[in-house]
């Protein structure tokens, strides 16, 4: 399968440039979604990012923005 390297905006992945696996249509997924697991007393968790285009060098791109709502 191929992949995409794509930037997250927001939340604890802020920053960061992941690969994301492409889907059917070769785009990104609309929701992504990462498992953390809990440590110790704290519960686990799942941060969810939602796709967003955002403007770039070479005309638009997709990335990734925190949802914190979710």
């Amino acid at each position: 399968m191929k992949s995409a390297e794509t930037e997250f905006l927001g939340g604890p992945l802020d920053g960061r440039v992941l690969p994301v696996m492409l889907g059917v249509f070769h785009t990104v997924p609309k929701v992504y979604r990462v498992p953390v697991p809990g440590y110790h007393d704290t519960p686990p968790v799942t941060l969810v990012y939602r796709r967003t285009k955002v403007p770039g060098s070479k005309g638009w791109r997709w990335c990734y923005a925190y949802d914190e709502q979710a």
